[in-house]
């Protein structure tokens, strides 16, 4: 069976390949390792193997992972729903969160984040496909959701989040991709140079349309039970 350092190095170096044939700077996509129910010990493999940026979805287990690799100079991202009564929690644990979707929660984030703490890296989810079943704001919400947590302590605005409807067509999983990078360079503030988008099943048409943080999972740890 292939081992968590082998499959890293198999993917790192499918985004490099991809970088070169979508002239994309080199290195300027980074993987972020989706370690959502997946024991500590496999974190810890893939760290050992170089991986430094992973991605939770649940807080009590990634606190728990938390705690076990405290050792580890781990950065935390938060990548699933949040919840109101867990936004100290998240404020507190963890170094991005890409799932703010409203002034309401960032707001929580921003008085919550201890002041020994940098500044909370934030990323604003972007309903793209316009899927009732998932978060985010639309694209005519994003300029003045942008705009209102800029003004808020204790966070960097960094960019966008999204996860568009599956598509099995290479054009057509360009195309949201296409439509959000316009969208925020089109308000041209500084900064906004996150794009978290792209997975397994459409990580090249991501890379060439901008993406610059991937979310991995499946591939590099196997299936989830």
């Amino acid at each position: 069976m292939p081992t968590i350092a082998h499959n890293l190095k198999q993917i790192n170096a499918q985004i490099r390949a991809a970088e070169q044939i979508y002239h994309r700077v080199e290195n300027s996509v980074q993987l972020l390792a989706v370690s959502k129910t997946k024991p500590a010990s496999a974190v810890a493999s893939a760290y050992q193997a170089g991986q430094r940026h992973f991605g939770e979805n649940y807080v009590q287990e990634a606190l728990s992972k938390q705690l076990e690799l405290g050792a580890f100079d781990i950065t935390w991202h938060f990548i699933g729903a949040i919840q109101s009564n867990k936004t100290k929690v998240l404020a507190t644990h963890f170094d991005w969160i890409h799932c703010v979707d409203s002034l309401k929660i960032a707001q929580r984030l921003s008085s919550q984040r201890p002041k020994f703490l940098s500044p909370l890296n934030i990323c604003v989810q972007v309903n793209i496909s316009d899927e009732t079943s998932k978060s985010g704001v639309t694209l005519d919400e994003l300029p003045d959701l942008i705009s209102q947590i800029s003004e808020l302590p204790n966070l960097i605005l960094r960019g966008v989040m999204a996860i568009p409807a599956p598509q099995t067509d290479f054009a057509l999983q360009r195309e949201p991709y296409q439509k959000l990078v316009a969208a925020v360079n089109a308000l041209k503030i500084t900064g906004l140079t996150t794009f978290s988008f792209g997975m397994s099943d459409d990580l090249d048409a991501a890379i060439a349309e901008g993406s610059t943080l991937v979310r991995i999972g499946t591939a590099l740890f196997g299936a989830r039970r």
